[in-house]
C-alpha cells in the first residue's frame, strides 16, 4: 500500500473507509448484476414492490447498514408505502400492520439474515412456504441473498454516505 492508499483512521462513520467501488469495482457491478437478476425473478415471480421494500428495509436494519436504510425507507415512501407501517416496522410482530404474507416475508427475512444464529428454521421455512409459491420464495431468497451482499459491502467500508441517496 502506498501513501496515497492509506485508509481512514476516524470512527466518524460519515467518512467512508474504502472506496469500494473505485477499488473492486468488478466485483461491485457483479452485486449490481446479482441485484438485477434478484430483480428480474421478483418480476417473475409477481412479488409485491411494497413488499421487495419492505424486506430490503428490514434486512437493512437488521444488518444496521444505514446508508440502504436511509435507501430503502426512500424507496418505499416513493411507490406509497405508509410511514405508519415504515416507523414500526422494527417492531412488526407487535402490530396489525401487516398482512399474513407480509408477516411471513419479514419472518423468513429476519431468520435468513441471521442465519448464523438460527440457521433459518424448518418453521420459519415452512411457514414462508404455506404463504408464498416455490418461484416467490425462491425470488424472496434472491432478494435477501442481494441485499445482503449490499449491507455487507456498506456496513464494511462505509463507501456509500446515508442521506445522499436521492432515489
Amino acid at each position: 500500500m502506498t501513501t496515497t492508499d492509506t485508509l481512514p483512521t476516524t470512527e466518524d462513520p460519515a467518512v467512508p473507509r474504502l472506496d469500494f467501488d473505485a477499488h473492486a469495482a468488478g466485483f461491485s457491478r457483479a452485486i449490481s448484476h446479482l441485484h438485477n437478476a434478484a430483480v428480474k425473478e421478483l418480476d417473475a415471480a409477481d412479488i409485491d414492490p411494497k413488499l421487495r421494500e419492505l424486506v430490503r428495509l428490514r434486512a437493512s436494519q437488521l444488518n444496521g447498514c444505514a446508508y440502504c436504510i436511509d435507501m430503502h425507507s426512500k424507496d418505499a415512501r416513493a411507490i406509497g408505502e405508509t410511514e405508519q407501517r415504515l416507523y414500526a416496522l422494527t417492531a412488526w410482530r407487535e402490530t396489525g400492520f401487516f398482512d399474513a404474507r407480509e408477516r411471513a416475508a419479514l419472518a423468513f427475512c429476519e431468520a435468513v439474515v441471521r442465519m448464523s444464529d438460527t440457521h433459518v428454521p424448518r418453521a420459519a421455512f415452512d411457514e414462508v412456504a404455506s404463504a408464498f409459491t416455490e418461484k416467490e420464495l425462491a425470488a424472496l431468497i434472491s432478494l435477501v441473498i442481494s441485499i445482503n451482499a449490499w449491507n455487507t459491502v456498506g456496513v464494511t467500508t462505509h463507501t456509500w454516505e446515508p442521506g445522499t441517496y436521492e432515489g
